[in-house]
């Protein structure tokens, strides 16, 4: 055999061999930052904060607590499509630390790490464990505890445990909500979960955010609304923010961040009606959906007639769609920036029997193939309707051949 034919044969060989442990080695999405690489560290809490439980903090701070019985951050461990997608995923530690951040909330004591990327935890036996408080998810101790003192945005050295003002709130939120991805073998623009990187995308900055950035996020802005209220009863009235931080699993947020139009436009031809819908993302500084990937919306525009059956109909899905093996590749990405409204347009033959149009958005958590591969049997819906809207067909078109 010739040298060169050789040396073909051999790259050949070890490029096919590389393909194929891309399609079966474990798969790390994005880099672990140090934001989240640790547990939030509670060995210094004062005894005040009792267990650290919501239920104790809910005895001076019952509304926020009630608030936050209703929110997803409160059922960050025990959602049941988290749990069967992690453990589809191979029940990775890097997922316990946003889901779980505190440290007595993990069964296994993180001690180091045994590569730089920090998905190779060295762990032991955690003493301290706590599987109630475990089961809590993202709890008040998560964002308002730091170096064994409370956090907020009011100071109060003489409340029963002295509150550190916290000059931005923001900055607790990108503890999780900015996932890095800056190896040539993560995401490099836009990783899942890291929605500050996205916001940052629109403001022209890089997905590395500082603390003097985290004001431009808008963050607690938008998902934590305004409301005047003591923070313990009895106390005094001030400006405080709900603790909601409603998302892609409620409608009206999800209403509150696009405008649609759905109008009756002049044809090109007079054989035809045309109607345009207009779609923008006016309400969020992120892209719509955002999150996971399986997130999209789907529009369908049809063509009813005077018995409401479908005579046509188009339909548009605005999602991402990733390739995820043997590289992490966006294919393409359709949903809705910031500020960049798209239009869709229906088009109705003279002669058709129709005598209404109809526009319909819906919003879907997940696609029907992750759940049978990832083995979710959902017990609640995973989308919902977010518009449906209808126009009639005027008689003023005029059929081929009628001038």
């Amino acid at each position: 055999m010739k040298k060169k034919t050789f040396i073909i044969v051999v790259v050949t060989i070890v490029f096919a061999g590389f393909l194929g442990w891309r399609f079966i080695r474990p798969m790390n999405i994005f880099v672990v930052g140090d934001r989240f690489a640790w547990p939030v560290n509670t060995t210094q809490a004062p005894a005040v904060l009792g267990k650290l439980s919501a239920g104790d903090c809910a005895a001076c701070h019952g509304e926020f607590y009630a608030e936050w019985r209703t929110t997803m951050h409160s059922q960050a461990w025990t959602d049941p499509y988290f749990q069967a997608d992690w453990r589809f995923d191979g029940a990775q530690h890097a997922c316990r630390l946003c889901h779980t951040p505190i440290d007595r909330q993990l069964p296994r004591k993180v001690l180091g790490y045994r590569d730089t990327d920090k998905w190779q935890p060295i762990t032991q036996i955690n003493a301290d464990f706590d599987a109630r408080l475990q089961h809590e998810g993202v709890t008040c101790v998560a964002c308002h505890y730091r170096d064994g003192q409370i956090v907020g945005v009011f100071g109060n050295t003489a409340a029963p445990h002295p509150v550190k003002v916290l000059s931005d709130p923001n900055q607790v939120c990108v503890r999780c909500h900015v996932v890095a991805g800056d190896r040539w073998d993560t995401f490099f623009r836009l990783p899942p979960c890291g929605t500050v990187a996205e916001i940052s995308a629109t403001l022209g900055k890089s997905a590395e955010i500082t603390a003097s950035d985290t004001r431009e996020l808008g963050c607690v802005q938008c998902h934590m609304p305004s409301l005047r209220r003591p923070l313990v009863k009895n106390g005094i009235v001030r400006d405080t923010h709900r603790h909601l931080w409603r998302g892609g699993h409620d409608p009206a947020m999800v209403r509150k961040a696009l405008s649609v139009e759905f109008v009756e436009t002049k044809p090109t031809q007079n054989n035809k009606w045309r109607f345009q819908l207009t779609l923008a993302n006016t309400g969020a500084a992120h892209y719509v959906p955002t999150g996971t990937p399986d997130r999209h919306l789907r529009l369908a525009l049809r063509v009813l007639d005077a018995g409401g059956r479908v005579l046509d109909e188009q339909t548009h899905m605005i999602k991402r769609t990733v390739m995820w093996r043997p590289f992490i590749v966006d294919l393409w990405d359709s949903r809705l920036a910031r500020g960049q409204p798209r239009r869709y347009e229906l088009d109705v033959p003279a002669d058709s029997r129709a005598v209404t149009v109809e526009a319909e958005l819906s919003y879907h958590l997940l696609t029907e193939a992750r759940c049978l591969r990832i083995g979710y049997k959902n017990r609640t819906p995973v989308s919902y309707e977010l518009v449906r809207k209808q126009l009639p067909l005027r008689a003023t078109v005029k059929a081929p051949g009628h001038e």
